[in-house]
């Protein structure tokens, strides 16, 4: 398992368009955000394993919360 979370600067910079540059409090923001999602996600997955009476979060679960949900402008989904 992994202690912290990857290095996304080579991923953004691959995945943008044109050449960037992404400054260190920027790719900071970056993990953190990626962090945040991730502890939120695995939350939401442990809830849905509880709630199906399991011990083990299994990829199903994570599948299940992970769907996208609708956001309409200006309302956010939380």
């Amino acid at each position: 398992m992994l202690k912290k979370a990857p290095k996304l600067k080579s991923t953004v910079k691959t995945k943008a368009k044109g050449n960037i540059n992404v400054r260190p409090a920027s790719e900071a923001m970056i993990e953190l955000v990626t962090l945040l999602f991730l502890n939120s996600l695995t939350e939401e997955a442990k809830a849905k394993a509880f709630e199906e009476k399991s011990a083990t979060i299994r990829a199903q679960h994570v599948r299940a919360v992970a769907k996208v949900r609708e956001v309409k402008p200006g309302i956010y989904v939380s």
